[in-house]
């Protein structure tokens, strides 16, 4: 299943439920303000950081580059553009929007 995530951490749970619910091996994409989580120094970095032993992690990179973080990158955290999302999309049984 691929978990899309679009609020920031510091604005919502979105990411912490999310993280709570998903399963080994799902994958979660990050967007628009939850990008902010796949940064270095992020208060969301640490529990992201411990969440790619059990996930695999996206960062929408337009949406990175709007904010200033393209080069704050937490290290496992994966990069896509537009059509990488479209592909996840395409990839996943079952997506999961968390607002």
């Amino acid at each position: 299943m691929l978990h899309i995530v679009n609020k920031s951490s510091l604005e919502r749970n979105a990411l912490e439920s999310c993280l709570h619910v998903a399963q080994d091996g799902a994958a979660i994409l990050l967007i628009e303000d939850a990008v902010y989580a796949a940064t270095r120094g992020n208060a969301a970095s640490n529990h992201l950081r411990d969440a790619l032993s059990r996930f695999k992690v996206y960062a929408l990179a337009p949406d990175l580059e709007a904010r200033g973080m393209g080069d704050r990158v937490l290290e496992g955290v994966s990069t896509v553009d537009y059509g990488g999302f479209v592909d996840l999309v395409t990839e996943h049984k079952n997506c999961q929007s968390w607002l």
